[in-house]
């Protein structure tokens, strides 16, 4: 095998979340390659507030254009791929894409191809209320062939508010778990036949192991992927 490829991760959105990722990346290479392997990474990690205050302000063209910027220095700096660690900010996907030569793995594909493969065409997502609410990311999906719910409110901001107030400042609570638990419920009432953990921070919470159907782990498939990349 020749040279393991550099991925650049494009962070810090959460930071909490981000460490997780980085955690991931190693684990798997040193899980497939053994010994002292471990992932050739560049890490480029944002200012949380500065980007939460853009999307607060549904500034995107600002934040696509900060997070094109970011991308850009990755570059620079040998990356060969490149890996946004958010949901949410795939919305600017399309400004991260242009403004570099590399491919970026988007996130939403990547969980297509794995709720795909398991067989599954329609699926519960839960994320922040941008993700749930707009249709960036529930229409990438669909257009691999997925039926996407959503919950309705007041279901959407406890989902958003648990991340935003909890996850992302590493605050992990089982009342907050078992919320979670119960907003799946109603969604796989309603048909959904699994669950994708559409933000990151999410599963800090909540695994397959708290609820009865598949769930996707976004962060997991992404990172897997990404590995998947450094080592073809």
């Amino acid at each position: 095998m020749g040279a393991v490829r550099k991925v650049g991760l494009l962070g810090g959105m959460s930071w909490e979340s981000t460490a997780l990722y980085y955690r991931l990346v190693n684990e798997d290479v040193r899980e497939r390659l053994g010994g002292f392997h471990s992932a050739r990474l560049v890490l480029a990690s944002v200012d949380f507030a500065e980007v939460e205050a853009m999307q607060v302000a549904g500034d995107w063209d600002a934040a696509g254009a900060m997070l094109a910027d970011e991308a850009r220095a990755l570059e620079a700096a040998g990356a060969e791929c490149l890996v946004l660690c958010t949901n949410t900010m795939h919305k600017v996907a399309g400004a991260i894409e242009a403004a570099v030569d590399i491919p970026l793995l988007h996130l939403a594909d990547v969980t297509a191809d794995a709720v795909r493969a398991a067989g599954l065409d329609r699926v519960a997502l839960l994320g922040t209320r941008f993700t749930m609410e707009q249709v960036f990311y529930a229409d990438r999906l669909r257009s691999h062939g997925i039926d996407v719910l959503v919950p309705d409110e007041p279901d959407r901001s406890l989902v958003h508010d648990v991340i935003y107030d909890e996850l992302v400042r590493g605050v992990v609570r089982d009342p907050s778990r078992a919320a979670y638990v119960d907003v799946v419920g109603r969604l796989v009432e309603a048909g959904a036949q699994g669950v994708v953990l559409g933000c990151t921070e999410i599963e800090l919470l909540i695994g397959a192991d708290d609820v009865e159907v598949p769930v996707f782990a976004t962060t997991a498939l992404h990172a897997r992927a990404a590995v998947d990349f450094a080592l073809s």
